[in-house]
């Protein structure tokens, strides 16, 4: 599955253009979802050396992404007539604009591995992430 992953506000803090804390088990759920075979893809906005950095951020925790806005490794797709096409195409959009809000990352997990359906509650997973990840 190609797993879209918003930077600010979903995998840290929204302190744009500085790097937020954190958000609890952002990381450790993303490289559980990579270990277990799924494509994760960085959907930024950042640019440049901010784009830089969060990659940076990222690789430092252990976090590696199959690409960089793009669902291609190589980039953008090119059409026969040579045009492209920015839309990033993914199973999965994680973003914390998203239409109902940022779930916790216990419920995410549960989401994408099919098992919980996404409900209009918000539900506090922590339990569930601390026996995952054993802390």
């Amino acid at each position: 599955m190609i797993i879209a992953v918003d930077f600010d506000g979903t995998i840290v803090e929204h302190k744009y253009p500085k790097i937020g804390r954190e958000k609890p088990f952002a990381i450790d759920t993303l490289r559980r979802l990579a270990s277990e075979g799924h494509k994760l893809v960085l959907w930024t906005s950042r640019e440049g050396e901010l784009l830089e950095d969060a990659i940076r951020y990222c690789k430092d925790r252990g976090l590696t992404f199959y690409s960089v806005n793009s669902d291609k490794p190589t980039g953008s797709l090119t059409f026969s007539d040579k045009t492209t096409s920015t839309k990033l195409v993914a199973d999965v959009y994680i973003d914390d604009r998203n239409l109902g809000g940022l779930p916790d990352w216990g419920e995410i997990y549960e989401i994408v591995n099919g098992t919980k359906r996404r409900s209009h509650h918000k539900h506090h997973h922590r339990s569930f992430l601390r026996k995952l990840f054993g802390r």
